[in-house]
């Protein structure tokens, strides 16, 4: 709330230059009430000297750097903005004669709407009674979205940029499995973002694909908790092996990626205890060797295992027979984005360090966010 009125934002993202322009709004008297980023547009928006929302809040957008998908409301209109590189997904939708706009597809499925299109990177819609009126906020755009929105953060049943996720997966895996080829008896995926592509492995290689692993489905992913010991636990009461899927089989393990190694090194124990003669560990994407600045809780080089560990010594280290990583070339053909250039739009900073965006020395990291 301010003098010119309320504001509610919802916001997917991280800004990389959030801890920037917060001194620099303190310095100028802004008093902040949380550490969230999200809050630095709503500064930025009350100190603009534009009259109109809409132009308060376009000024401000252009002060912003990382990624960003907000959805900006006021008493009498919706306004809704892409970061320049589309580094999230977001899509519009209509439910009769009202718009809807939403982070993924499946939520049209869920409340009746028909999907209409995606929010263009640099796009700023306004949306109030009398329609809906887009307009560009920057004109300078560097399609870049989050490959680990493919490989594993959005539901199956949404489509991002035209393709849907679970076909994109089962691509993915039909690619690793013609880039690792793999004497096995059985395929099993882990649950559930990985599914998918183990599908596509088995129907590449001819091996057929079993349910070796069940999911407690209460709990949440594992990847997320906050400490070492937490992740351990969680992937305990997460996941069992199906003793009679892979006992005295030679089994092919597909997951989507290895983060800090926890998950696959409990995973592999699980199935020898359950009776697998072998484990090869097949991911469905390349090394994440880098941080993420973006959104995803995987901030510092010394929490990925493969920024100081040979994929040797991560196969090493999980107990796997075989590891295998997709390339980076095969996850970019296998998602097969309808966009031009090596990447076909897609960020690879995580597998290949090349950031689409500026990173500011002072950053605020995703997992140090504090919320009040």
């Amino acid at each position: 709330n301010s003098q010119v009125g309320g504001l509610a934002i919802a916001h997917n993202g991280n800004l990389v230059n959030a801890n920037d322009l917060k001194h620099q709004l303190e310095n100028q008297g802004s008093i902040f009430q949380t550490s969230s980023d999200t809050e630095v547009l709503a500064h930025l928006t009350r100190k603009s000297g534009y009259t109109k929302i809409k132009d308060r809040v376009k000024n401000a957008l252009t002060m912003l750097k990382g990624a960003y998908a907000f959805l900006i409301m006021t008493e009498k209109k919706m306004i809704v903005a892409l970061d320049p590189n589309g580094l999230r997904p977001l899509s519009l939708g209509r439910i009769g004669d009202a718009w809807v706009v939403a982070s993924e597809t499946c939520a049209f499925d869920i409340v009746g709407a028909t999907f209409e299109r995606d929010v263009e990177p640099g796009e700023l819609l306004v949306i109030n009674d009398e329609g809906i009126h887009s307009e560009r906020f920057s004109l300078m755009t560097n399609r870049a979205m989050c490959s680990m929105e493919y490989i594993y953060f959005s539901r199956p049943d949404s489509n991002i940029n035209g393709i849907n996720v679970h076909t994109a997966r089962k691509s993915l895996g039909k690619q690793l499995a013609l880039e690792a080829p793999i004497e096995a008896d059985v395929i099993t995926g882990v649950p559930d973002s990985s599914i998918s592509a183990a599908i596509g492995y088995a129907e590449q290689s001819g091996i057929p694909y079993e349910l070796g692993l069940i999911k407690n489905r209460y709990v949440g992913r594992t990847f997320i908790k906050p400490s070492q010991s937490l992740r351990e636990q969680g992937v305990k009461m997460k996941l069992s092996a199906v003793r009679g899927v892979v006992e005295g089989k030679r089994v092919v393990m597909v997951d989507d990626s290895i983060v800090r190694g926890t998950t696959s090194k409990r995973i592999v124990k699980m199935l020898r205890d359950a009776g697998a003669t072998e484990v090869h560990v097949c991911i469905s994407s390349p090394p994440m060797k880098n941080p993420c600045f973006y959104g995803i809780d995987t901030s510092t080089h010394e929490e990925l295992i493969a920024s100081s560990h040979s994929i040797e010594e991560i196969r090493e280290i999980i107990g796997a027979d075989t590891l295998t990583f997709l390339s980076s070339e095969g996850l970019v053909k296998a998602i097969g984005r309808p966009f031009e250039g090596e990447t076909r739009g897609q960020c690879m900073a995580c597998f290949t360090g090349k950031y689409p965006t500026e990173i500011f020395p002072d950053t605020v990291l995703p997992h140090e966010k504090v919320f009040s």
